[in-house]
């Protein structure tokens, strides 16, 4: 199948029902769920939704554990809610090796019509549930959903997609990148589209550098076996980080559709050079070997650092610093873009010159745009000084809702544009794939700092703008 005939179309059918494999594990019960609720709350959630799990619960059992699921996410949930989101829900329990289990889900779904099956389950299951479904009969007039990873390198993806494409053809098969159901990650590009006081410096004329960082200040935890067989790269780099990179860096659309949005940012991601290992910095923080499930001696990243370059009209020459990493100083997602100096230095020589401007988005947390203008302070020595101006968003404009919202809704309504289509996503392989699975071990480093010390002396780079534990908080980011 040629990859340019991969894009799902934005026409989508509409759901008469969610399938939930995976109902009771973590994912589903951390954001799931409590997506659930928001979606029940605005009235945005029409059809049942069916669980499907080996847990050997029932009905009532399930919505029991609903309940509890949204209570720790949203202590004031609203009761009326949770019995709404309560009378969706059933349950069908079974090991999903087994076609018997799929038997009583064709009797749970018999009569609901075109039907979303979300696979919340480990990677190396999704072909047996798309399998399993196909000999049940159940992947006609249906279609399947699957979270990330979409593989572990350009090879798998490929190998994923022609054996998922045996049961359910492009037009009905979505991949799961939340992000791209963040509302502060579409908001870079309503940012950069709508405004055109943006528009023109958007521009390697007046951009010096952009800089993109994913930090975590918790370490693994309980996922040390999941983990340690994943690593920074294929957690976060390969997809939520290019996806951010892609938003900032992108051409307008022809259109208001996910085709044509598809299209641009595989655009974008094709001019994209690969990673290169002698600009990439490999971290481990001190006492991840330890951690339950992690092999001894493992090699896997938990901290990556690195410089890619945009070969297009717009970015040619202008690096993209990412970074991203567990038991970091802080939990934050954000952009930094930097822009160049202005090229006469007339007020600043006392201080050893004026400080770029820079632009802070907040796209994760307490998402906001900030962005860092030189003043002059009253009665000062003539020096300009830091002044922040920007935007709190929840403030602004009230809650973000949670980006599973948006998939949720995506997988039921038919929305394409919160999936990844699958030549960006061999694109994104592509760009990583040199710097997967190196035999150098990472460097270590301290939980509670920036990573490690070669991280710094990234080709360059002259410093990393730290984000603040909080985008307005008191603490400087500089």
């Amino acid at each position: 199948m040629r990859e340019d005939t991969q894009y799902t179309p934005f026409d989508l059918e509409r759901a008469d029902a969610l399938v939930l494999f995976g109902i009771t594990g973590d994912l589903a019960r951390k954001m799931l769920l409590p997506a659930l609720y928001h979606l029940t709350a605005r009235g945005d959630l029409t059809v049942p939704v069916v669980g499907v799990a080996s847990t050997g619960w029932d009905d009532a059992a399930l919505r029991a554990h609903a309940r509890q699921a949204v209570v720790e996410a949203v202590p004031d949930a609203d009761p009326s809610v949770l019995d709404r989101l309560a009378d969706r829900l059933s349950m069908v329990s079974g090991d999903i090796t087994d076609d018997a289990t799929f038997t009583g889900l064709r009797t749970a779904v018999e009569g609901y019509g075109f039907v979303a099956y979300y696979l919340a389950v480990p990677p190396k299951l999704f072909t047996t549930v798309a399998a399993a479904l196909a000999r049940a009969g159940l992947n006609r007039q249906a279609r399947l959903v699957v979270e990330k990873p979409f593989g572990h390198d350009s090879a798998s993806a490929r190998e994923l997609q022609d054996e998922l494409s045996r049961y359910f053809d492009s037009a009905h098969l979505l991949r799961v990148d939340h992000f791209l159901g963040s509302e502060a990650v579409e908001g870079l590009m309503v940012g950069r589209f709508a405004n055109t006081l943006l528009a023109p410096i958007w521009h390697r004329s007046y951009v010096d550098n952009v800089q993109i960082t994913l930090a975590e200040s918790f370490g693994v935890a309980d996922r040390g076996s999941f983990y340690d067989a994943v690593g920074c790269v294929r957690d976060v780099v390969q997809n939520h980080m290019l996806e951010i990179l892609t938003c900032l860096a992108m051409e307008p659309p022809s259109a208001d559709d996910s085709s044509a949005l598809g299209l641009e940012k595989r655009r974008v991601l094709r001019a994209t050079r690969t990673m290169d290992p002698a600009d990439t910095v490999r971290g481990q923080y001190e006492g991840y070997r330890e951690i339950e499930g992690v092999a001894p001696g493992s090699t896997t990243e938990t901290y990556v650092a690195t410089r890619v370059f945009v070969d297009n009209w717009r970015w040619s020459g202008v690096p993209f610093y990412l970074r991203s990493g567990k038991a970091l100083a802080v939990t934050a997602t954000e952009v930094v873009v930097e822009l160049r100096k202005p090229p006469l230095e007339l007020f600043g020589e006392k201080s050893g010159g004026t400080p770029a401007n820079i632009i802070r988005f907040r796209v994760d947390g307490d998402t906001g745009i900030r962005a860092e203008l030189m003043l002059r302070k009253p009665d000062a020595d003539g020096t300009p000084v830091t002044v922040p101006v920007g935007i709190d968003f929840e403030r602004v404009l009230g809650r973000q809702q949670l980006p599973y919202e948006a998939v949720l809704l995506g997988a039921t309504a038919g929305n394409a544009e919160y999936f990844a289509f699958f030549p960006t996503i061999m694109e994104s392989w592509r760009i990583v794939d040199p710097v997967l699975d190196p035999p150098e071990p990472p460097l270590p480093y301290a939980p509670g700092s920036w990573g490690p010390a070669d991280s710094a002396r990234l080709p360059g780079l002259r410093q990393w703008h730290q984000p603040s534990p909080r985008l307005f908080g008191d603490e400087s980011g500089g």
